[in-house]
């Protein structure tokens, strides 16, 4: 991730998911950190499904 773009990208994919997760992201560092209800597997593919790498 490297713009805000990204940023919004990545918080709507999840939110298309959780319309209710609270998502952070740390742009400098690639980093994003969801707090959800739902399994973290679906957020993760959704992330995925976006265009972007999901690590761990």
């Amino acid at each position: 991730m490297s713009c805000q773009h990204c940023v919004r990208a990545v918080t709507q994919a999840v939110q298309d998911v959780d319309p209710d997760a609270d998502v952070r992201i740390d742009l400098p560092a690639g980093r994003v950190e969801v707090q959800s209800a739902e399994a973290s597997t679906a957020l993760q593919d959704a992330i995925r499904e976006a265009g972007y790498t999901v690590q761990g």
